[in-house]
């Protein structure tokens, strides 16, 4: 991943995010932790940035260290209405967590569970 890039995402710079994608940059280019551009903005609750890369096709499911997906990295970090807009995108809700004991075999629903976030439990409950 582009170092403008990421810190375009990381900083929550909407302008630079939409230049970059604009100039082709590639949506679902990983850093070096294996994380997307997507999963960097929904971790940092960066919710008008993920709302655009959804739209812009960025891919909902990759996951990175742990098996952590983008949905799965906003309820960790408590951003609720970004776990809302990914799970309503489609962001696959089977995904189960690996590796760390608090991540292993546990899926976006899971964790919402054990961060008591309510209002999210009828959005991540697999169909």
């Amino acid at each position: 991943m582009d170092a403008t890039w990421k810190r375009a995402i990381e900083q929550g710079d909407f302008a630079a995010v939409s230049d970059q994608l604009r100039s082709g940059v590639d949506i679902n280019a990983l850093d070096r932790y294996g994380q997307t551009a997507l999963m960097l903005a929904a971790h940092r609750g960066h919710d008008k940035i993920v709302e655009l890369l959804v739209a812009q096709g960025a891919d909902l499911n990759v996951t990175a260290k742990y098996t952590l997906s983008a949905l799965m990295l906003a309820v960790v970090a408590g951003h609720e209405s970004i776990a809302r807009i990914l799970a309503r995108a489609g962001a696959d809700l089977r995904i189960k967590g690996s590796g760390a004991p608090g991540f292993a075999g546990k899926s976006a629903y899971d964790l919402a569970v054990e961060r008591q976030m309510a209002e999210l439990y009828d959005e991540l409950k697999t169909r």
